[in-house]
């Protein structure tokens, strides 16, 4: 026996639809170099669908990718909902890696239109011979169109001019791809994880209960998270789904201008890696901001350390723990306090927030040993964390490394966890030395590769330390070849050219030799031991 229910598609178009009906004159904040921008929902509407026209003009089909490579405003949040809601799918481009994966995102996916911020026009020109698949650029800004070595460029302003705003959305398979984003990478190229529409409304409807986000009408909801960064953490969307006044930083935002959007327009949820918080701390505490609105502060990307926690509870500010992946889309465990949590002491209170917390409904989670064989929930045993979930990918696009990313059903996160007997996850390591700075991932093999490609380097291992503003940072440890006389300096200006800047070692410390394991490789575990006490120099 079946059930009879109307047969109606979770889609992005159902999103904006509820918006702009229920709550046409609620606004989209954006901060511009010339003050606020601000446009109701009934005028995203009506830009959203001439934006779908102008994508048809210029030979966009269903299933194209189209690119982004831009800054968190009203413009960008358009394209969030009119891409997939015209059928193509909404491909985010990270405008911080270096350019060598740039190129191979943008022509790995094939995007054939490129939406680009004019301020990034200039980082994206040196790559035009690489950019094979893509048709056409369309530049976003307020001014006229920069000159530009780029060929087929179109002012974004001028394409929703011509537009029509008439034509009704096209009726869509909620399975369909609806947008990609392609993590930061390990080892080897970055990985494309595609979403589809069903997997981002879902995800939309978890955020606004009320053990997680919360999200409601009433909210003002400030996207600082990169919108080319797991889809800022899903925000765009779910405030859409529930009609939230909504604030974008524009291009660059410090603290200090975060500051400002949060005390001015009122904001009551933002969210943010590490970093950024830290980055408001020290605003908050050298100067005067009222920032009472604010009664939820998510914040993900790296393990939140409890001081952080704790400093944030001074000004009256919750920040919540959220863990999550790009392959899921991204949230999956959220740490808010139980009701019988409430009556413990504060010190034992900020220690369980201080865990990734428990899986949001909708995602099952488990740890598994080394033979894939599960473990028990007792806070005590640890192996690898597996997840699974209607948000959680299935797979990567067009790579040979999903049939190592996944186990009996699971998806393989790498990394290392215990799980409490409440359900309460904790992670503890990663499977893989990769190294988490500020929110973005970096490669210690990639590092490794470019040190070892020195003339007078012989060997190289680069291990994560904590960092107390970044949570961690690359050390490199390397062994000169006989009689050769390297300077830290001297390596780093090698390495400038060969990796993006932020990846950079924060210190290179010269060591005789490197501990290995009985296979061979090296014994990282063995030298984040022994310099788990290292001093960075001073920046």
């Amino acid at each position: 026996m079946r059930g009879l229910m109307m047969d109606l598609p979770l889609t992005i178009p159902s999103l904006l639809e509820h918006a702009v009906r229920l709550f046409p004159d609620r606004e989209i904040v954006t901060r511009t170099a010339t003050g606020l921008h601000r446009e109701s929902y009934a005028v995203l509407a009506r830009r959203a669908r001439r934006l779908a026209d102008a994508l048809r003009r210029l030979g966009v089909r269903p299933g194209d990718r189209v690119g982004t490579f831009a800054w968190n405003t009203y413009r960008h949040l358009e394209l969030y909902l009119a891409v997939p809601s015209s059928g193509a799918v909404l491909h985010t481009v990270n405008i911080r890696l270096f350019p060598e994966q740039i190129a191979y995102i943008i022509t790995h996916a094939a995007d054939a239109v490129l939406f680009v911020d004019d301020v990034l026009l200039p980082q994206l020109e040196p790559l035009a011979s690489a950019l094979r698949t893509v048709r056409a650029v369309v530049v976003m800004g307020d001014g006229p169109l920069p000159a530009t070595t780029l060929s087929e460029v179109y002012r974004y302003e001028d394409l929703l001019a011509e537009g029509r705003e008439d034509s009704a959305w096209p009726r869509l398979d909620e399975h369909a791809a609806a947008a990609m984003c392609y993590t930061s990478g390990t080892t080897g190229n970055p990985k494309g994880v595609v979403y589809s529409h069903r997997a981002l409304v879902l995800q939309s409807y978890a955020q606004c209960m009320a053990d997680t986000f919360g999200l409601s009408e009433r909210d003002v909801v400030l996207s600082v998270v990169p919108m080319f960064h797991a889809n800022a953490w899903g925000l765009p969307f779910s405030a859409t789904m529930v009609g939230a006044t909504q604030v974008y930083p524009g291009a660059q935002p410090g603290p200090r201008e975060i500051l400002e959007l949060v005390q001015g327009l009122r904001v009551t949820v933002t969210a943010g890696v590490p970093t950024v918080l830290l980055g408001l701390l020290g605003e908050l505490e050298a100067g005067r901001w009222d920032i009472s609105s604010l009664r939820i502060v998510p914040c993900g990307g790296s393990a939140v350390p409890e001081s952080l926690i704790e400093r944030f509870d001074r000004l009256g500010v919750t920040v919540v723990q959220a863990w999550g992946m790009t392959e899921t889309a991204p949230l999956a465990t959220l740490s808010r306090l139980r009701s019988h949590e409430e009556r413990l002491d504060p010190a034992t209170k900020r220690r369980l927030r201080a865990r990734q917390g428990h899986p949001v409904p909708g995602i099952e989670i488990r740890i598994v040993d080394d033979s894939g064989h599960p473990l028990p929930w007792d806070g005590q045993h640890v192996g690898e964390l597996e997840v699974r979930g209607p948000w959680v990918t299935a797979g990567y696009h067009e790579d040979e490394r999903s049939k190592d990313a996944f186990h009996d059903g699971w998806f393989r996160t790498g990394d290392v966890a215990n799980i409490a007997p409440d359900g309460s996850l904790q992670i503890t390591d990663r499977a893989k030395d990769v190294i988490k700075s500020g929110g973005e991932w970096i490669s210690s093999v990639e590092l490794e590769n470019a040190l070892m490609g020195h003339p007078d380097v012989l060997e190289a291992a680069v291990i994560g330390l904590p960092h107390e503003r970044w949570q961690e940072r690359p050390l490199a440890l390397v062994v000169p070849r006989p009689g050769a006389t390297l300077t830290r300096e001297a390596l780093r200006d090698w390495l400038s050219p060969r990796v993006a800047r932020w990846w950079l070692p924060d210190d290179i410390v010269f060591v005789d030799s490197l501990p290995r394991t009985s296979v061979g490789k090296l014994a990282k575990r063995e030298l984040r031991e022994r310099f788990a006490g290292h001093r960075w120099p001073a920046a």
